[in-house]
Order: structure tokens, then sequence, then C-alpha cells
């Protein structure tokens, strides 16, 4: 009987994706958030962010928003002041079946040595476990995920 379990690393095929656990850490350059737990979520199509205080407003013609994220569950004495252009508005339903108009923003994300930009939408998570959810569209053709692994690409 053959085996067939694969047990190469992806050094050995260039070009092969990245694996990541269930939950990552990463960090948020361009928000100024250093390091930030996320729950990586093939269920959810687009990354979302945990904001508080969200202000829209205009600029030069443009569509800005500027909010408040506490990158640390359960810390709310550590938070980071943020603001970024708004890309559009997107109707999103929650795991609770709610549906809501939040903002979406493009910022860079980075784990794992990749850097790339991604969309995200900026939702009030304070009752939920994850301030971040990385969603299929920002795994997509970059990484799979190992459901049975957590923080496979370090702090």
């Amino acid at each position: 009987m053959t085996d067939h379990t694969n047990h190469a690393d992806e050094s050995d095929h260039p070009g092969a994706l990245k694996i990541l656990g269930w939950r990552e850490w990463l960090s948020l350059p361009d928000l100024g958030i250093a390091k930030i737990k996320a729950k990586i979520d093939t269920g959810a199509q687009t990354s979302s962010l945990h904001t508080a205080a969200q202000e829209i407003f205009e600029r030069d013609g443009k569509t800005f928003v500027r909010f408040t994220t506490m990158p640390v569950q359960g810390d709310a004495s550590e938070f980071v002041e943020c603001e970024a252009e708004v890309v559009g508005f997107r109707r999103v339903r929650s795991s609770t079946g709610h549906s809501h108009q939040r903002p979406v923003i493009v910022t860079t994300a980075e784990v794992s040595g990749e850097s790339w930009r991604i969309e995200v939408t900026l939702a009030d998570r304070e009752g939920m476990s994850f301030r971040m959810l990385l969603g299929r569209e920002a795994l997509r053709g970059r990484f799979l995920v190992n459901a049975e692994e957590s923080f496979l690409a370090g702090e």
C-alpha cells in the first residue's frame, strides 16, 4: 500500500501556498496596528476589523473614516486611533443573521512573511471572540488553512 500523506514542507515546493492555523497574529501597518489576533475565517468572504466611535467625513472630495480600535481582546486600555479612505460600503450579514451596512477600507496586512493589500469592513465586534477576521478573499491564492493548528506563522 502506498502512503499518500504529504510530509514535505512548503520549502520543498516553490510557489506552494503557505499554511496558516485557524487563528494567527498579524499586523496592519498602514493603520498603526503592530499586532492583532485574527480568526482565519474561510466562511467569511471579506475581512473584518473591530472598530468603535466611527466617524465618516469628506476630505478633498473623498470619503474617509476615522475610528478607534482595541487590538487586544479584553484590554480597552490599549487602543489605536486610525483613519483611512472609504472605498465603498457593503451590506454584510453577521453570523447571527442580522444585516448591516459597513464601510470598506483597503489596507496592508502582514503575516508569515507576506505583505499584501486587503479589503476590510469595519464593524463593532465587541461581543465577538476575535477583534479581526481574515476572510477568504484575503487568503485566496496565498494561504491554505489548517483548522487543527493555531499560530503557525508565529508572533
